[in-house]
């Protein structure tokens, strides 16, 4: 079989930030690497599934609701993969994950869709992880640019 696109990726070299990760058709994907791989560093599960609630919530009702395609989670639990549409640039992305982030920073109140009746895990979640994980990436990527979301050689 052959590998596919994000294996190809050395792990070794990965930092946290916002990176292309492919391109098909107009659909764009970017990883948000919000941890080194291999580092024993992960994110728990309480966390990453807090984080992406309120994430994809955001994001799905920001001005660029149409553009979302997805967001979601790592296997490795290192960070999220994001898939818009095209029509979005770059400086978009990084605007929308910037205010994203700094959305699920600040946030207080019940977390969005985490009742029984609407969540597959719902009893496993950890709002003040969330907010500290949130605040740590908006730090790395308050003054991200497009040209940096080039996976490094």
């Amino acid at each position: 079989m052959n590998k596919i696109a994000s294996f190809c990726v050395d792990h070794t070299k990965l930092k946290p930030g916002v990176y292309v990760s492919r391109v098909d058709g107009d659909v764009v994907t970017y990883d948000i690497r919000m941890r080194r791989p291999n580092c024993g560093n992960y994110l728990e599960n309480g966390v990453l599934h807090t984080f992406e609630h309120l994430f994809a919530t955001y994001a799905r009702n920001s001005r660029f609701s149409d553009s979302i395609i997805y967001v979601g989670p790592m296997g490795c639990r290192t960070g999220f993969y994001f898939l818009v549409r095209d029509k979005m640039s770059h400086e978009d992305v990084i605007r929308l994950l910037q205010e994203s982030f700094a959305f699920v920073a600040a946030f207080e109140g019940d977390i969005p869709g985490a009742a029984e009746s609407e969540c597959g895990n719902y009893l496993e979640h950890d709002l003040e992880g969330a907010k500290r994980v949130a605040a740590e990436m908006g730090e790395v990527i308050k003054d991200w640019t497009p040209e940096k979301t080039r996976y490094e050689a």
